[in-house]
């Protein structure tokens, strides 16, 4: 009996979670379809604003920003939960702790996209983003793409990155049991996930921020920084492509090319 109820619930949750994912994504191609906008942020409609608040209004932006944080960092958070199932059986984890592991990650993502949401509103009222959320600063745009770039080769993002793409040695070292240890640790790795991949979601601001490819290819991007197998092999890659990006957009700016 007790087997049949711990694989209901780890059916139940799994279907929730992947669920939540699938629902995201949707309701991003249903914002992106309403204003006009093609899978990789180009207009190629009317936009329909019947009930729908302007994009320089936190009502629009923070839902927004909120619902991308749950569509793109849930598929990366995938190996932690994995993770966690494993010490389900070798130490005290429970359904409870792994609950609150997901909540508490996704408060600090949901924080963090507020956090964008208001960055977001004042570059477009200064005219640095156009109604899209797409840079219209060559300068900035080849500053943004050179910054993040240059992040990937920075101490702090192998310190992060490490956590991120190895939580078992987190949970060793940060083990809290129960729905609220797990809130904790989930806080904790929230934290750490953001340092280590706040870049793809600044550069949501040069591809435009309804862009579902750039979403689809940051989301690919870093599920693969998270996997042990691959992780080290395309972070420092990824930086020479953004920084070479961002030089080219330089280029272009001061009418080299």
């Amino acid at each position: 009996m007790s087997i049949l109820i711990h694989h209901s619930a780890r059916t139940v949750l799994w279907l929730a979670f992947f669920a939540a994912i699938i629902v995201s994504w949707w309701m991003m191609y249903a914002m992106a379809t309403q204003m006009g906008l093609n899978w990789y942020g180009a207009q190629v409609g009317m936009m329909d604003m019947a009930g729908m608040p302007s994009m320089s209004n936190l009502a629009m932006l923070v839902p927004m920003w909120a619902i991308m944080m749950i569509a793109m960092m849930g598929p990366t958070f995938v190996n932690t939960m994995i993770t966690y199932e494993a010490l389900m059986r070798s130490a005290n984890g429970t359904w409870g702790g792994l609950i609150g592991l997901v909540v508490g990650y996704f408060i600090v993502w949901i924080s963090f996209g507020v956090l964008i949401a208001l960055m977001q509103e004042g570059l477009m009222r200064i005219g640095w983003l156009d109604m899209f959320g797409q840079s219209t600063q060559l300068s900035a745009t080849a500053a943004l793409l050179v910054l993040v770039g240059w992040f990937q080769f920075t101490w702090i993002k192998q310190v992060c990155h490490g956590v991120c793409h190895a939580p078992m040695q987190y949970f060793l070292g940060n083990w809290r049991a129960g729905t609220w240890g797990g809130s904790r640790m989930g806080l904790g790795l929230g934290i750490y996930c953001v340092v280590c991949c706040w870049g793809y979601m600044a550069l949501g601001f040069v591809g435009g921020s309804m862009n579902l490819l750039w979403m689809g290819l940051a989301t690919v991007l870093m599920v693969f920084e998270k996997l042990p197998q691959v992780a080290h092999y395309i972070m420092r890659p990824v930086g020479v492509v953004l920084i070479a990006a961002g030089l080219a957009v330089a280029g272009r700016a001061v009418g080299v090319w």
